[in-house]
């Protein structure tokens, strides 16, 4: 039976969250930077770029993110933190379709998983998403949101599925609350 535990992911574990993100997916090449910069300023940063900012990011007061350990190997990791600190959201279409303002600190984004290749479908995207919404919740956030995939809708590619499944979401006790494209829902709980 493997132990699994959940800890903020700081900056004394900048290592555990190097290797989340590397292993497998597209975790080392975004650094979890996709909702933190505008495309344009993504594009222009290399790779060891977005992984300084990730090292950045990790010395927050208020950790933005969380890592998975199964067994004690870095296992998973899972972006949540206020919208308004992720501006991109703001910036996309489909999400702009929230009920929610955008610049609602009290509203938290659960925008990123990343599960590396020999620890998937062992629960730990699940374990992470209950993590989620507890650290959203003693962190003062009023609502939950996230941006699954409706993988009944479409196939998707594991790559893809960085946002979640609805399917997930759903278990974990979230509502849809809009469904700006066929396969792209929002979803929300209300803590």
């Amino acid at each position: 039976m493997t132990h699994l535990t959940i800890e903020p992911a700081t900056a004394d574990r900048f290592p555990d969250a190097e290797r989340t993100m590397t292993g497998g997916g597209d975790g080392a090449s975004c650094w979890c930077q996709w909702w933190m910069l505008a495309p344009k300023e993504f594009d222009a940063l290399s790779r060891e770029q977005r992984r300084d900012r990730l090292r950045e990011d990790l010395a927050a007061s208020v950790p933005s993110a969380l890592i998975a350990y199964v067994d004690g190997d870095a296992a998973g990791w899972v972006k949540v933190s206020p919208r308004p600190d992720q501006p991109r959201l703001a910036r996309t279409r489909n999400i702009q379709k929230s009920p929610e303002p955008m610049d609602d600190p009290t509203v938290w984004a659960i925008t990123c998983f990343v599960v590396r290749r020999e620890h998937r479908s062992q629960g730990v995207a699940s374990a992470l998403l209950d993590a989620a919404v507890d650290h959203a919740r003693t962190s003062g956030a009023r609502i939950v949101e996230g941006y699954p995939l409706d993988s009944d809708v479409k196939r998707f590619t594991s790559n893809e599925l960085f946002h979640g499944t609805l399917s997930s979401f759903l278990a974990a006790g979230f509502t849809e609350v809009a469904r700006p494209a066929a396969a792209r829902p929002i979803v929300s709980l209300t803590l």
